[in-house]
């Protein structure tokens, strides 16, 4: 077994409010990362002062980034995409182990899964 947690689809369903909110402070902390103006001007400020405030929204960024990655982690929880917010979450059926798959904004529910190794490619609808 790859994972210790193993999630049932109801569990899932359950996590999915936490699990977008982790994807939206890591997408909005990826994108002031990447700033070109606070990049700038951390550039021109960093010889003179460690950066200023330029360098603390950086530093933030870096943080909540780490953290809500790190949350993940624990939850178990596997990222496979950030901007389409395609996730995974471990599962046992018929007594192997799988994905429970799901892609934010355009899935309301857990209604997919895929063997380990199948990815998106091989996601198979839960009912049916």
């Amino acid at each position: 077994m790859r994972h210790e947690r193993h999630y049932t689809r109801e569990e899932a369903t359950a996590a999915l409010g936490e699990v977008a909110e982790l994807l939206e402070t890591m997408r909005d902390a990826r994108e002031r990362l990447t700033d070109t103006d606070v990049r700038d001007a951390l550039a021109e400020a960093a010889p003179t002062n460690g950066g200023g405030s330029p360098g603390r929204h950086v530093s933030e960024a870096f943080l909540q980034l780490r953290d809500a990655a790190a949350r993940l982690r624990e939850m178990e929880v596997v990222l496979r995409d950030l901007e389409r917010g395609l996730v995974d979450f471990p599962a046992l059926r018929d007594g192997r182990e799988v994905y429970l798959c799901w892609v934010e904004r355009e899935e309301d529910e857990i209604a997919f899964w895929h063997d380990l190794d199948a990815g998106y490619a091989g996601r198979e609808p839960l009912d049916g």
